[in-house]
């Protein structure tokens, strides 16, 4: 994890989270349990192989109120970019 300091002082963290492997519902269960824990601005950046959260992760940011900034697949590898909503 790295975290960015901010003009306004705050912190926002970049939390890369490492799901290659793991099959529905574990990713979105370990995306939700990190962005519960994530301050607000802080970005996620998931890697995972599960191809069913192609859909369950931006069903999750849309529920969450959570944004889903760049979603990318190469090869098996899903990639996910999500911002924790303010």
């Amino acid at each position: 994890m790295t975290t960015t300091t901010t003009r306004a002082g705050a912190t926002m963290d970049t939390i890369a989270l490492d799901l290659r492997g793991l099959k529905c519902p574990l990713p979105v269960l370990h995306v939700r349990k990190a962005l519960d824990a994530a301050v607000a601005g802080s970005l996620l950046v998931v890697q995972c192989t599960d191809p069913m959260a192609a859909i369950d992760l931006p069903n999750l940011a849309r529920e969450t109120g959570n944004a889903i900034e760049r979603q990318d697949g190469a090869g098996r590898i899903l990639v996910f970019h999500i911002r924790k909503a303010s």
